[in-house]
């Protein structure tokens, strides 16, 4: 008989995510503590490991059970307290660390929680994931009479973020900037950091409360960036930044409320670091603009298109030696001057600091891109067990008529002038599609395209009333 099941759903690509009580439980979080022990028992002697949360209402009960499993392991276990993810990441490395489990159902509705999980400063995904429930239901871990400290490292991470900050933009121009970390676990972190920073701050949202009541952890939805939008307005701000649940993804507006999607924001880092560091390797994933890449290229980067996922973008990173890489996301990933980690508190230092030290406004620098015009992530519902199947069919459906496609992660084809991408989300039970193209009229015959595929599956994200699959 097995040991313990975890509930198959709640094993992800990039992390382990489930809603508590229904698909996540304590003794889950118990028993993944054994795991993740037996597991670092194996890999080094006298090990020890950062446990953090963020503030939403179950992670406390999450991570008591998960310390209470490390320590079964004799596991030396390292609390730091609620804070955003990066906070996490960057105590694994300040305390010499080998490893860290950040307790968080990041940008995801208040019901869900979650472990993202490092071991020797890489992050656990796929295969290494999947093999946790093997071992769960075999039962076999190391035992121990295990420890616990707790060490704040809240102070140590702001110092080390400011260091940066005044010693590459310290004679830049003060700015105006709003904040919006949506109620999630970088609200602490946040009003302390700009407490040093030059400039005027306007904060909405900033108290730490895990039921997100003015609106989804996730600033890469249009939507739950309108009272954002208001602030800026309001106080002519030069910039907008918001945050998600856990603090590793940012979401951006300039000056005139327009939003700065992921590839954007990528573009204007890869400036920069080119401009340092010629020929850098830079990341981009699946669902960028074209744009993104062709700018990169001409400004002479070495651009790569990869699969969606931060555990997937940060193995390639240290494949290819990247010193950048992004999501559409919003996760951003700096090797340059940092840890290789996405971490939106330093992504938001990143961009306030080059602005400062331009006479250009944000609005000025986005109007000058090539005009092309896409679609944002258009997300629907279908069902964990599905989803992949159908973008498999779907795939299948389409070699038959085209050549130009690229399958690295879902598939995304080629026109002429544009293209369309269908891909199964990894970390929500939903598949994503984009469209981009030249002018209005070809995106509308894209969408048709990808629609009549959909529509074979008996799904159409384009009208109101989409069936779920």
């Amino acid at each position: 008989m097995a040991y313990h099941q975890f509930h198959p759903s709640i094993l992800r690509m990039n992390d382990i995510r489930g809603v508590v009580g229904e698909t996540l439980f304590e003794k889950d979080a118990y028993v993944l503590g054994q795991c993740i022990g037996t597991i670092l028992q194996g890999l080094v002697d006298d090990s020890k490991i950062v446990v953090g949360y963020d503030g939403r209402l179950h992670s406390p009960l999450l991570r008591d059970a998960i310390v209470k499993g490390l320590q079964a392991t004799g596991q030396h276990v390292i609390l730091v307290g609620m804070g955003p993810t990066p906070l996490i990441n960057f105590a694994e490395r300040y305390l010499g660390a080998q490893g860290a489990i950040m307790i968080t159902g990041s940008h995801n509705p208040a019901e869900f929680n979650g472990f993202k999980i490092s071991l020797q400063e890489k992050s656990l995904m796929a295969d290494d994931i999947y093999a946790l429930g093997k071992m769960a239901c075999s039962g076999v871990f190391a035992t121990g009479k295990g420890s616990v400290d707790t060490v704040s490292v809240q102070q140590p991470y702001i110092d080390m973020l400011l260091k940066d900050f005044t010693a590459f933009y310290g004679k830049g121009r003060p700015l105006t900037v709003a904040w919006d970390p949506g109620n999630g676990a970088a609200g602490d972190v946040l009003s302390a950091l700009i407490t040093e920073l030059p400039g005027t701050h306007h904060v909405i949202n900033g108290t730490v409360d895990g039921t997100f009541p003015n609106h989804h952890p996730d600033p890469t939805v249009e939507e739950n960036l309108a009272q954002l939008k208001d602030l800026v307005r309001e106080k002519k701000c030069d910039v907008g930044i918001g945050f998600d649940g856990d603090g590793d993804r940012i979401g951006v507006l300039d000056s005139q409320g327009t939003v700065l999607w992921g590839d954007q924001l990528l573009l204007f880092y890869g400036e920069e670091v080119l401009a340092h560091k010629p020929g850098s390797t830079i990341i981009a994933d699946v669902k960028a603009s074209q744009t993104l890449f062709d700018e990169l290229t001409r400004q002479g980067g070495h651009p790569i298109m990869w699969k969606t996922g931060h555990s997937l973008i940060k193995a390639k990173m240290r494949e290819t030696n990247a010193l950048l890489a992004g999501e559409m996301s919003g996760h951003i990933f700096f090797k340059d001057r940092y840890f290789g980690f996405d971490d939106a508190l330093y992504a938001a230092l990143r961009l306030l600091g080059p602005l400062s030290l331009r006479d250009a406004s944000l609005a000025q620098w986005r109007e000058r891109l090539p005009a092309v015009i896409n679609t944002p992530e258009i997300r629907f519902t279908c069902d964990d067990t599905k989803k992949f199947k159908i973008v498999e069919d779907i795939k299948r459906r389409v070699r038959l008529t085209h050549d130009n496609l690229i399958d690295i992660d879902g598939l995304r084809v080629i026109h002429p002038n544009g293209w369309w991408l269908l891909r199964a989300s990894n970390t929500q039970n939903a598949l994503i599609a984009r469209i981009e193209a030249d002018t209005p009229e070809t995106l509308l015959c894209l969408q048709k395209e990808l629609q009549a595929y959909l529509a074979r599956s008996g799904l159409n994200p384009f009208e109101e009333g989409t069936p779920s699959c």
